[in-house]
């Protein structure tokens, strides 16, 4: 999930992932924001326009991005956490 694009910056804000489409980017912010970090989620080519016209976007990966003194605690609430199956 985190990449090259590590510590670029985005208006307000560093790259954090990217969320292969609109909802797993959904479920990210709001993980983020119940975790109270802000994120900002910048669309990859169309997909903004697919989200908009259509209602969903699955043809393009979108950004997260959260202000830079936040970043360490937004990648420790993305991580994965394995259930208990799984050990």
């Amino acid at each position: 999930m985190f990449g090259k694009k590590e510590k670029e910056k985005w208006r307000s804000g560093v790259y954090l992932c990217t969320a292969k489409d609109s909802f797993e980017a959904d479920l990210l912010e709001s993980k983020l924001r119940s975790e109270n970090i802000p994120c900002e989620k910048r669309y990859q080519g169309a997909s903004n326009f697919l989200e908009i016209a259509m209602g969903a976007n699955s043809a393009f990966p979108i950004d997260i991005y959260v202000p830079e003194e936040t970043i360490e605690d937004a990648k420790n609430v993305i991580v994965a956490v394995p259930l208990e199956e799984d050990i």
